[in-house]
């Protein structure tokens, strides 16, 4: 048996749409697997009741049959799904790895990760890579068709998760067809700021790169109390606030230790007064999955 911890990650950090993600030290899911004739799949954990065990409607079936590694496949899960923290990215993560390593295929992690994006199709109907890349290799990623860049960054987050669901497949269809090009240059004026932020690890810079004028404004009108919140976060301290991934988690950058705690409680206590309950995460920017 191998046992292989995936992280929690977010996507997109409001400016990088499909393409920046980040991973976080906690929290994660343990996927655990053991050869088999065929590939079986036994869910436990949070919200472990609302995920499919049917091996055809799992991101880890899709890896599994991928990497042609039929396995017993328990998943431990530590994120919550329809979360916006790459709640299914994580799973298939951890399975590619595991998978990997049982059957010997002899991948790179690098070559792991559009594997692992296959696994997402199964939930977003497309094999998208900016959760799973982080949730492999860690740190700050860059996902394109032809590859990843990684790079290694320390930037205290705050992700803040409320208890409304937001499904990857509902944040996708809000998405605008199109954009107006004021409305691209400021998208990728944002996406370099928040670039050279991470590749200095400079808060007020990945914080400033935050900003998108075309995804997050439609996808935050299926959160409750989301003006509130982000205004409460800046507030706080946070040098960035936008949403993580598809949703409804909010991601908040910060300065240092002491200005992440304030601002969690401040996020905390935003959602409290729109009347919905919420969690906090402070984490720092975290290694990829890990064989235990």
């Amino acid at each position: 048996m191998l046992r292989v911890r995936a992280p929690a990650t977010s996507a997109n950090l409001g400016s990088g749409f499909d393409t920046f993600g980040v991973a976080f030290d906690r929290p994660a899911d343990v996927v655990s697997v053991e050869k088999a004739d065929r590939t079986t799949i036994e869910v436990t954990g949070v919200g472990s009741q609302f995920i499919p065990e049917d091996p055809g409607k799992n991101t880890v079936g899709a890896v599994a049959e991928a990497l042609d590694a039929p396995a017993h496949i328990h998943i431990d899960k530590g994120i919550r799904p329809a979360s916006g923290l790459g709640s299914s990215a994580a799973s298939a993560a951890a399975a590619a790895v595991a998978l990997d390593e049982l059957y010997d295929r002899g991948y790179t992690r690098e070559e792991l990760v559009p594997i692992a994006a296959e696994g997402e199709a199964v939930v977003s109907g497309d094999a998208h890579a900016d959760n799973v890349a982080p949730s492999i290799l860690g740190g700050f990623t860059i996902a394109r068709d032809d590859g990843v860049t990684c790079i290694d960054a320390n930037v205290p987050l705050v992700a803040c998760l409320p208890e409304i669901v937001v499904s990857t497949r509902d944040a996708r269809r809000v998405v605008p067809d199109g954009a107006r090009l004021s409305e691209v240059v400021e998208t990728v004026r944002n996406a370099a700021t928040l670039t050279a932020g991470m590749a200095r690890s400079d808060p007020e810079l990945v914080g400033r790169g935050m900003d998108d004028p075309v995804v997050t404004p439609a996808r935050a009108r299926l959160i409750d109390g989301y003006d509130g919140v982000r205004e409460a976060a800046f507030d706080a301290g946070a040098t960035g606030v936008t949403i993580s991934g598809a949703g409804p988690a909010m991601l908040a950058a910060c300065r240092d230790e002491t200005d992440s705690r304030d601002v969690a409680l401040a996020m905390l206590d935003a959602f409290a007064d729109a009347g919905v309950e919420a969690r906090a995460f402070r984490t720092e920017i975290g290694d990829g999955a890990t064989v235990l």
